[in-house]
């Protein structure tokens, strides 16, 4: 996997899934907190550990949000990751849990 990042996600509940999902990305994604400074366009793999769920996912994506050290409003600093995935399994998957909330308007970790 030369040229590859690897990095780690856990998400314990729905409220971080909710701040983390980035649903307006194509194929859907997730902004990754992380202190690594990654290029737009730089393609990733994510270790995601989703809401208990006893094994890590696999998540190959790349970055299309940076949210700099430092950034305006007090955000954390990361990468928003988008799933390279199209028939958008983990989407899919995210949007169940997330069911009734996507609509809420309810501030984020990049909107």
């Amino acid at each position: 996997m030369a040229g590859h990042c690897v990095l780690s996600l856990t998400i314990k509940d729905e409220t971080v899934l909710y701040a983390a999902y980035m649903p307006f990305i194509q194929y859907g994604g997730l902004f990754v907190p992380t202190n690594r400074s990654l290029e737009l366009g730089k393609e990733v793999f994510v270790l995601l550990k989703l809401l208990g769920e006893p094994e890590k996912i696999p998540v190959a994506g790349r970055v299309v949000w940076i949210t700099p050290a430092r950034a305006q409003g007090k955000r954390r600093r990361g990468v928003g990751i988008q799933f390279i995935e199209p028939e958008g399994t983990l989407r899919a998957k995210i949007k169940n849990i997330l069911a009734g909330q996507l609509e809420s308007g309810k501030a984020t970790h990049t909107l």
